[in-house]
């Protein structure tokens, strides 16, 4: 119950820093604002932390690599969609697509409730997808939430050995750190450093989402040493729920209840995944 509700948890949390990235004046100054806040919070673990264990810095360069163009995507949906639509798209194809490499890659036999579940969550997808008639125009935006949901998917299967093979904590300090200082560097590379010209409050909400965003991680990087990692990973998609509520209630995005009944289908397909 204890590891169930700090996923919960996370999911709200991660939801919320997701609707600050999303609401900020600038989206890619506020990326670049809460990754640097990552990338000190990540310096100060490493600091107390130190080096990892031999033999494991594949997955700390490989889940830093994974998150920068996680990212980048993440960046391109908000720029290009709608939250309400963009945010359960990215977060409901990540337990899809670990479910599709199970059976096609690793030729793994899904059970009938999970095979249920990829089924529900396709239905789900298709249907937030389509509601609204989507035109040409929004294709980049389903495109770039997509294939959002495939580094999620990438770099939750390496979080999820990375844990059971070093302390969470320097992990966790090693790639925020190195992929909270990288991502400002590029940000500026792209628009020149007027992008962190930013009003101080604005400053202030990016740096918070970044401390957010990490708290938010750590507590799921927590619960992968303590469930099975395909479980997780689906109960931390509810998160799906609570992105459809903010995008809503502060955002003035009309979710509807098509949209709402569709994102329940994705989340009961979740679940239905997690019960493997």
């Amino acid at each position: 119950m204890v590891v169930i509700l700090v996923v919960l948890g996370a999911a709200v949390l991660h939801a919320t820093w997701n609707a600050m990235a999303h609401g900020a004046v600038d989206r890619s100054a506020g990326v670049a604002w809460m990754a640097l806040a990552t990338g000190i919070i990540g310096l100060g673990i490493v600091l107390v932390q130190g080096l990892p264990p031999a033999g494991t810095w594949s997955y700390i360069v490989g889940s830093t690599v994974l998150h920068l163009v996680y990212f980048g995507g993440l960046l391109a949906s908000y720029q290009l969609g709608q939250f309400s639509q963009m945010y359960p798209l990215a977060r409901g194809t990540s337990p899809w697509v670990v479910a599709v490499v199970s059976v096609v890659v690793l030729q793994q036999t899904l059970a009938p409730a999970v095979l249920a579940g990829v089924l529900l969550v396709s239905a789900g997808l298709i249907a937030l997808v389509f509601i609204g008639r989507p035109g040409r125009r929004q294709v980049p935006a389903l495109a770039a939430a997509t294939g959002t949901g495939v580094m999620i998917a990438a770099y939750t299967v390496v979080d999820g050995l990375a844990v059971h093979k070093m302390p969470v904590l320097t992990y966790l300090g090693w790639v925020f750190m190195l992929q909270g200082f990288v991502m400002p560097v590029a940000i500026v590379a792209w628009r020149g450093t007027a992008v962190l010209r930013l009003p101080r409050a604005a400053v202030l909400s990016g740096l918070g989402g970044g401390a957010v965003s990490m708290v938010a991680y750590g507590l799921v990087l927590w619960a992968q040493t303590r469930g099975t990692l395909a479980a997780i990973a689906a109960l931390r998609e509810t998160s799906i729920i609570f992105g459809a509520i903010i995008g809503a209630v502060f955002f003035g995005e009309r979710f509807g209840p098509r949209r709402a009944i569709a994102a329940a289908v994705v989340v009961a397909g979740i679940v239905l995944i997690s019960l493997d």
